[in-house]
């Protein structure tokens, strides 16, 4: 019986450190032969704050930064990151504490975006993507942008209009009107196709901002039930395409 569990131990720990050798994730690791499950199990193990998918180019004038929901799994960003990104734009995934309130995470967020500007004077664009719970973040940051350089914000599937726990915990109150130099897009799902606000006495996504740009999702992506994961690719597929 000691032997066999020496055995497990032993297994284990190689394991572990196989695991902890593991770099970081980038780009270039999205390859058609890993599944976009175990990319997202990689992905969603980044560590806490902004975390660059890829190499440094001087040619980009624009950084693109993918903010993720509560609970995340990872896998819903695979398709996305892939598909946004172009040889103008610089990827990043900012992991964040999602089982917490948003405004540190958004405060420090704000931070490093201000840094990577400081440093690269000739960058023209910051856009970002926040899905579900990470749209709250997102919107956050526009309430507190003082740099020049523009913003572009994109919230899919997000809960703008506020939840009781939200508000209660966090103080969450919605952005009224979109600052200057920002624009905002906003993606809802259909409500009864989104298993997460499907059974809402109202549609947690629906809010009023001035300024705002509000589209719609259809039924269906790619022969799929259009629901709260599928929303990112479909966003992929139509806005930055």
């Amino acid at each position: 019986m000691r032997k066999i569990f020496c055995y497990f131990v032993f297994t284990f720990l190689i394991i572990g450190c196989q695991n902890s050798n593991q770099p970081p994730l980038k780009l270039k690791d999205f390859k058609d032969d890993i599944g976009v499950k175990e990319l997202g199990k990689r992905l969603i193990h980044l560590p806490f704050g902004l975390n660059s998918m890829e190499a440094s180019n001087d040619e980009v004038d624009e950084i693109f930064i993918a903010v993720h929901g509560g609970n995340s799994e990872g896998y819903e960003w695979i398709y996305p990151l892939k598909t946004i990104d172009s040889k103008n734009k610089h990827m990043y995934f900012n992991r964040w504490a999602d089982n917490a309130c948003y405004q540190d995470s958004a405060e420090n967020l704000e931070k490093d975006i201000s840094n990577i500007l400081s440093q690269n004077p000739t960058l023209k664009k910051v856009s970002l993507i926040g899905h579900s719970y990470g749209g709250i973040l997102v919107t956050h940051i526009l309430k507190i942008w003082q740099a020049s350089t523009p913003i572009e914000v994109h919230v899919v599937a997000s809960p703008l209009r506020g939840m009781p726990m939200l508000e209660s915990m966090c103080g969450y109150k919605p952005i009224e009107k979109i600052p200057r130099n920002s624009v905002l897009f906003e993606w809802r799902t259909q409500q009864q196709l989104d298993n997460v606000y499907k059974d809402f006495f109202e549609d947690p996504q629906k809010v009023d901002i001035e300024g705002s740009t509000v589209s719609i999702l259809p039924d269906t992506y790619k022969g799929n039930r259009l629901g709260h994961n599928w929303s990112i690719s479909w966003v992929a597929d139509e806005a930055f395409q």
